[in-house]
């Protein structure tokens, strides 16, 4: 329950007046720290960092205070919102928030899904529907498992959730690494936006009691970024269409899923992006300025 002054309550006496401190005299109160709710404590170190979450076209203000305030109790701050529907920032967010206001405030906002995960090396998506896509499929555990390996390897990583009415879109999903799905009951499958952030946090902190995973040889070379990753598409969807390969408007859309899925599972390094883009150059150049 969120403790502040209600609307239209009188101002407090000040110091001197006699009137004794209300949330000085709560049973919950303890000496040095005044803590909020029950389970703060405001005395110990404060836990942060970890994957980033990205919450794309969440709806209700209440649903991603919610999810602030799942991802604070498993330390995690770093927050990214895409295009809101009810834009931001969001009063209903912070009320719900509830002594995580500094993770809702603090929100990244990003007008695209490609602008919110342009830094990152790796994302994991949640849906609870199948998809036409050839993508490892992992539960909760398994993927805050890869998360935490890569995140120990320095990699900036991320969670990512849908709205609340539709999820996440085919678009959304070509560009993550992995799919998430949680094993439920298949009548009924669809979390609440913060149930579902909840689940996935407290998988990230279990995952961190376990014996690191063995690390992929990349011969040193650091993975490329979402960035990186949209850059390459562009520049060979554009050379694709020049050459008639996406010629077809009314099967691009597909195609260009399915060629973006199908590089994502590549896990390129930066190094190999820069050479498939060199090569695109290259045969752009040998075949000249005219078809």
């Amino acid at each position: 329950m969120f403790v502040g002054k209600p609307r239209g309550s009188p101002p407090r006496p000040g110091p001197g007046e006699g009137v004794p401190d209300p949330i000085a005299n709560c049973k919950w109160a303890r000496t040095g720290a005044r803590e909020l709710m029950a389970g703060t404590d405001r005395t110990r170190a404060v836990w942060d960092g970890g994957p980033s979450v990205i919450l794309v076209a969440p709806q209700l203000g209440e649903n991603i205070g919610a999810a602030a305030r799942a991802m604070f109790n498993f330390g995690l701050t770093d927050l990214r919102l895409v295009a809101p529907r009810d834009g931001w920032p969001n009063e209903a967010a912070f009320a719900m928030a509830a002594g995580a206001e500094d993770v809702a405030r603090k929100a990244k906002l990003f007008d695209d899904f490609a602008g919110a995960i342009g830094d990152l090396t790796y994302v994991a998506a949640t849906t609870a529907r199948g998809r036409d896509m050839a993508k490892p499929v992992l539960d909760p555990g398994e993927a805050a498992r890869e998360l935490r390996r890569r995140h120990r390897q320095g990699e900036n990583v991320g969670m990512v959730f849908g709205a609340e009415a539709s999820g996440l879109s085919n678009d959304h999903v070509a560009l993550a690494d992995a799919v998430v799905t949680v094993p439920a009951n298949p009548a009924f499958s669809s979390f609440n936006l913060g149930q579902a952030v909840l689940l996935m946090a407290y998988e990230w902190m279990r995952s961190g009691a376990a014996a690191p995973l063995p690390q992929t040889g990349r011969g040193g070379e650091p993975p490329a970024t979402k960035e990186e990753l949209l850059g390459l598409f562009e520049h060979l969807e554009e050379a694709l269409i020049h050459s008639g390969f996406l010629g077809l408007e009314e099967k691009r859309p597909a195609m260009v899923r399915n060629l973006r899925a199908m590089l994502t599972r590549a896990a390129l390094t930066g190094q190999e992006v820069r050479t498939l883009r060199g090569i695109i150059v290259s045969l752009e150049r040998a075949e000249g300025p005219e078809k």
